[in-house]
C-alpha cells in the first residue's frame, strides 16, 4: 500500500530553504510521474558516479534502467544509491543577480538498490519503465527476447526515504533593490511540448501514427 506521507531521515531532510519541502507523499509521486529522466548516483571504486537514465514508478517502488555490461551496475544489489529527478518550470529574474532563481519541482530518493535477477520481476520493472517513458508501447511493440533481457539491468529502489522540494512564484526583492524600478523582474516560464511524431526511414509509409503516440500531449 502506498504511504500517505514521506519518511525523511537526517540525510533526506531539506535544510536550505526548508520552507519549500513537501511532506505529502502525493507530492513525491507527482514529481516522479511528471519526469522522464533521473540521475542515479552511486560510488564505484571509491569515486562518485552520476548516471542519467530512464525510470518508472509502481506504487512504492522506483525502477531504474541500465545495461548489464555497465561496470557501475555490477554488484549493485544492496548498495546505497541516490536518485534525483528535477523539473524546471521557470527562470526567475530578480533585480539583483544574487536573488535570481528557478521555479522547479525536485525529488531525491535514498536507499539500497536491488539488482533484479528474477525474470518475472525484471520484466515487470521493464514494463513499468517503458510505460512511463512511452505509454502504450509494451502492448504494441515486441517484448524483450531472452538475450535482450540478459543485456539489461533493472534496479528496484524503495521510496521510503525521499524528499521533495518545490519553488513557485516570482522573485524576492531585497531592501537594496526596492527602489531599482529600472530593472525588470519576473518569471520566464518553461514548459515541455510534444512535437509532431517523425517516422523512421524504414517505417512503412502506409502505417499511420499509433493512437498511443498521437494522443500524447
Amino acid at each position: 500500500m502506498t504511504r500517505s506521507t514521506l519518511s525523511p531521515t537526517p540525510r533526506s531532510t531539506p535544510r536550505r530553504h526548508a520552507e519549500r519541502a513537501q511532506a505529502d507523499r502525493a507530492a513525491l509521486d507527482a514529481v516522479l510521474d511528471a519526469g522522464l529522466v533521473c540521475h542515479l548516483a552511486l560510488v564505484v571504486d571509491g569515486a562518485p558516479l552520476v548516471l542519467p537514465t530512464g525510470y518508472g514508478r509502481d506504487g512504492d517502488t522506483l525502477y531504474v534502467h541500465g545495461s548489464s555490461g555497465a561496470r557501475s551496475l555490477r554488484g549493485s544489489a544492496g548498495i546505497e544509491v541516490c536518485v534525483a529527478v528535477s523539473l524546471l518550470d521557470g527562470v526567475v529574474y530578480a533585480r539583483s543577480v544574487f536573488t535570481h532563481s528557478f521555479n522547479y519541482r525536485s525529488a531525491v530518493v535514498h536507499g539500497d538498490a536491488e539488482l533484479l535477477e528474477d525474470e518475472e520481476h525484471k520484466l515487470h520493472g521493464l514494463r513499468t519503465l517503458v510505460e512511463h517513458l512511452a505509454p502504450g508501447s509494451w502492448g504494441y511493440a515486441r517484448t524483450p527476447t531472452k538475450r535482450e533481457l540478459a543485456a539489461t539491468s533493472v534496479l528496484a529502489l524503495d521510496l521510503a526515504e525521499a524528499s521533495v522540494k518545490i519553488r513557485t512564484g516570482g522573485p524576492g526583492c531585497d531592501e537594496l533593490d526596492e527602489s531599482a524600478n529600472d530593472v525588470w523582474a519576473g518569471v520566464l516560464p518553461v514548459r515541455q511540448v510534444w512535437e509532431a511524431p517523425e517516422p523512421a526511414e524504414f517505417t512503412d509509409p502506409t502505417l499511420g501514427v499509433p493512437a498511443h503516440i498521437s494522443r500524447r500531449k
